[in-house]
């Protein structure tokens, strides 16, 4: 059966193949795999972005984020929803961003909401959508574990990367690489202070978004941290990643916040690279301590970790990639689910 499936992106980052963002990374996957496989793919996202199926376009981010930004492009998408669906036969829309909410569609078509983020993040009227056949699932069993018992989750359904994509036969440099959304709760600062303290080099790469709070971050905790050996890449696209990725001793991975999943782990894990990482959320789930990385507690830790890491096999961090971690496996899931509910859907 042939589906239409109205993807929904965060109105304030683009959709692509060189997206930021792990949901933005998510979707570009899953309208990938609905294209070739022929299904019939529509993309609400901001300009600038690159899905392989139709793009309705709403507009770019302004240069500065604040909360009038955000409601005036929760409003533009509500309206770009809207014209999707007055045109599309949608089988199904499925809504990935944190203000979901803002712009769920009245009455209509089933509604996936994919929780992206820690469900503490979200309000309460997005987790107990009074909207009819509006279902939500989380991406890791701890995201699950962590919602309300009076919240209804289907079940989760794991990230997953290009594994193949990722595979290189780049020669380890000695470097640590970190790689993500330059703000707080993402503690990279950490990641350079224990770099410093076990005399390794480290690139970070990431891109700092217009939020006043990340742009105030960068400034007073990375750059102040930066030097010759410790130096910020910006934002690099795949095959840049790749490299970086798999020319590092490891990746640093020193969250603070309770992650719900990391494509950068698993991506770094499919380049053949251990992690090192608070056990932070779900990272707890991904790294195997002493086979494909290690779990530490403090910068202190942390510094011994990335002088350790460069004794494990890359080839178990690649076996675990491919064993665990692989986009087709997540994308296979979506579509049962897409198909699942949009047969309910059918059915009644």
């Amino acid at each position: 059966m042939s589906l239409t499936i109205l993807s929904v992106a965060y109105p304030l980052a683009p959709v692509g193949p060189d997206a930021v963002g792990g949901a933005e990374q998510v979707l570009a996957a899953l309208d990938e795999a609905l294209v070739r496989e022929g299904h019939c793919s529509i993309v609400v996202a901001c300009a600038g972005s690159r899905p392989r199926g139709t793009l309705v376009a709403t507009p770019a981010p302004p240069a500065v984020l604040d909360e009038a930004a955000m409601a005036a492009a929760a409003a533009q998408h509500r309206s770009a929803v809207a014209r999707a669906l007055d045109r599309w036969p949608v089988d199904l829309v499925h809504l990935h961003g944190v203000d979901f909410h803002r712009y769920l569609p009245p009455a209509g078509p089933p509604v996936l909401a994919t929780l992206h983020l820690p469900p503490s993040w979200y309000p309460a009227e997005a987790l107990r959508p009074a909207r009819p056949r509006t279902y939500l699932h989380g991406v890791s069993h701890s995201q699950h574990e962590s919602c309300p018992p009076d919240v209804a989750l289907l079940p989760p359904i794991g990230n997953g990367v290009p594994v193949e994509r990722l595979a290189t036969g780049a020669r380890k440099r000695g470097f640590v690489a970190a790689l993500g959304r330059i703000c707080p709760e993402k503690g990279f600062h950490h990641a350079l202070a224990a770099a410093r303290r076990a005399d390794l080099a480290l690139l970070l790469a990431g891109e700092v978004f217009g939020y006043a709070a990340h742009r105030d971050y960068f400034d007073a905790e990375i750059r102040p941290r930066l030097d010759r050996r410790r130096r910020f890449l910006g934002p690099l696209g795949f095959r840049a990643k790749r490299r970086l990725l798999a020319a590092a001793r490891c990746l640093a991975v020193p969250s603070l916040a309770p992650e719900t999943s990391s494509l950068v782990a698993m991506e770094a894990l499919a380049c053949g690279t251990p992690v090192v990482a608070f056990p932070s959320g779900a990272l707890a789930e991904i790294v195997e301590p002493g086979r494909t990385g290690f779990l530490v507690s403090d910068e202190r830790e942390m510094a011994a970790a990335m002088l350790e890491a460069g004794r494990l096999d890359p080839a178990a961090c690649r076996e675990a990639a491919l064993e665990r971690f692989s986009v087709e496996r997540m994308t296979s899931r979506y579509l049962e689910r897409y198909r699942a509910l949009s047969a309910s859907r059918s059915s009644r």
